[in-house]
């Protein structure tokens, strides 16, 4: 399966195909989450398989599951590639799986489950973290570049 896009920046992925859950389901809690910070994403995903939180009513336990298990799996991608923990940024998309039929006779026959084929990256982007100056160093710098600026012709 190919991914979805090629980010300009860093980034991590990690992939499921044919991940026995509702297509329907990993699409709605892919929306969620997609371009949010990992650590809010990974909160989200907690609270809605330790059911403290839910979407709409539902809980979607068993993609928040799964989507959770491959967001750890590409976390840890992430951590062996060298990137900040702190930039990441989550890129989640889910789409159709193949059919699978079960094989029963008479009745039953020809009853279809679900799968699902789940992408997650991982985008390592975001402002450098800023150094704190203080308000007086601030003036200070402030006052050399108006004296720099007088001094020259």
């Amino acid at each position: 399966m190919p991914y979805t896009f090629e980010p300009k920046h860093q980034y991590a992925k990690a992939s499921g195909t044919d991940v026995r859950i509702s297509t329907k389901d990993s699409v709605i809690i892919c929306k969620v989450i997609r371009n949010k910070p990992l650590k809010r994403a990974k909160r989200l995903l907690e609270d809605l398989s330790s059911k403290k939180r839910n979407l709409g009513g539902k809980y979607y336990s068993n993609a928040v599951d799964e989507i959770l298990n491959l967001i750890n799996s590409c976390e840890k991608n992430a951590e062996f590639l060298g990137l900040d923990n702190e930039k990441l940024f989550v890129h989640a998309s889910a789409s159709k799986g193949t059919n699978i039929h079960r094989r029963r006779r008479k009745g039953a026959f020809g009853s279809k489950m679900k799968a699902t084929h789940v992408e997650i990256m991982l985008i390592e982007r975001g402002k450098e973290s800023k150094t704190k100056i203080s308000k007086k160093a601030l003036k200070e710098s402030k006052e050399k570049q108006k004296e720099e600026k007088k001094l020259q012709p």
